[in-house]
């Protein structure tokens, strides 16, 4: 089989990515895997597959530069991602650090003004090319700041979503664009927000940079993750601990200790 299959897990213990590694290997697949150790790395030293150690900071998602560049510096050829690209990436996340890490607690912050208006649930807008940036920022949402968030993509939302503001609420909504959208995704954006004005539904507008793929989209998870800290903050919550995670994870080992 001439098919490569990538597994990724921070801890190496995570059961659906090892599941994957498993069936994987026995349909032959080739196969290289990415993890901090744990059960992973030793199913790969049993059986003879190619993996890289890369060290887990403080916890799985505040993990995520220095496992996708890792990942990008192994891969780059066979994904065919340019090395500019790549470098272009890390040069404006430098520059966007400097606007939104926590020396600057001022307005022009925007990772902290976007924590301060966000009051209620928000609903996430975005266009299929930035559908991982909205999934992330539901994560971070959730895990950081521990509340509930919607998403949906522009072009659904046109279809049905958009029925749900016919009527006051409390969800408010957040639009995540590319700078170059499509020209037919720019015409939902234009027609959304004309709607959102035409109800008084007050939104925000989050704009990608310039750039290749990746840049747009590391820099707005970058953005975007600092937000659901900043919010965590302002609600007076610790964002590290995920103790319904490890109830679940609990629970499942609970479970597969019974079956042995």
């Amino acid at each position: 089989m001439n098919t490569l299959v990538v597994t990724i897990s921070v801890s190496g213990n995570s059961a659906e990515t090892l599941a994957v590694l498993k069936s994987s290997k026995e349909l032959g697949s080739k196969n290289i895997a990415f993890c901090s150790g744990g059960k992973m790395e030793k199913y790969c030293i049993e059986n003879k597959i190619k993996y890289k150690i890369i060290p887990k900071f403080h916890s799985p998602r505040a993990t995520l530069p220095s496992y996708l560049y890792t990942i990008l510096k192994v891969l780059h050829k066979t994904l065919k991602i340019k090395e500019d690209g790549i470098h272009e990436s890390i040069k404006e996340i430098k520059k966007l650090n400097k606007k939104i890490n926590s020396s600057n607690l001022k307005n022009g912050n925007p990772s902290l003004d976007l924590a301060n208006w966000i009051k209620t649930i928000p609903v996430i807008y975005y266009p299929l090319g930035l559908r991982s940036v909205a999934i992330r920022f539901k994560n971070s949402l959730q895990e950081n700041s521990k509340i509930h968030v919607l998403t949906e993509n522009v072009i659904e939302a046109s279809h049905n979503g958009i029925v749900s503001w016919e009527k006051k609420s409390d969800v408010i909504p957040i639009l995540i664009r590319g700078y170059d959208d499509q020209e037919t995704t720019k015409q939902r954006w234009i027609i959304l927000k004309e709607y959102l004005e035409y109800k008084k539904i007050e939104y925000q507008e989050i704009i990608s940079k310039e750039g290749n793929i990746l840049t747009k989209i590391i820099c707005m998870i970058y953005l975007l993750d600092y937000s659901s800290i900043f919010l965590a903050i302002n609600l007076g919550i610790d964002p590290t601990p995920v103790d319904a995670i490890d109830f679940v994870k609990n629970k499942l080992n609970e479970n597969n200790t019974d079956k042995q």
